[in-house]
């Protein structure tokens, strides 16, 4: 089973951009459809995008679409978010995770999830 990993977290000021990666290691990464969660404190984690294994459909949530931007590489085995105009209530832990399903955003039907990488945005 695929392992996924993120890192490009950190302490930004509002309106500025993070670059979150996520790296997959096993086998057949390219086969996987990818999504991306935070977690802000004291709430649940949200799904906010996703991409399939070609590229050919990428989705985001209304809570970032026109701001961050999701993508991958499969010859680097990595799906990447690129958040731009950053707001404080971006403020959350992000994690990756993959699935073989498109269009069923709850957790449960994710699976391979990484450790998450803080991202904390002051005003």
């Amino acid at each position: 089973q695929v392992q996924l990993v993120e890192s490009g977290g950190g302490l930004v000021q509002s309106g500025d951009s993070l670059r979150l990666s996520c790296e997959g290691s096993g086998p057949m990464f390219d086969r996987y459809t990818v999504g991306w969660f935070r977690q802000a404190p004291g709430k649940e984690r949200d799904f906010i995008a996703a991409i399939t294994n070609n590229d050919g459909l990428i989705y985001y949530t209304t809570s970032v679409k026109g701001r961050f931007t999701i993508s991958r590489d499969n010859a680097e085995n990595t799906v990447y978010l690129q958040m731009n105009s950053l707001k404080p209530e971006d403020t959350a832990v992000y994690y990756c995770a993959a699935t073989t399903t498109w269009g069923l955003w709850s957790e449960e039907n994710f699976y391979s999830w990484g450790q998450g990488t803080q991202v904390t945005v002051s005003s």
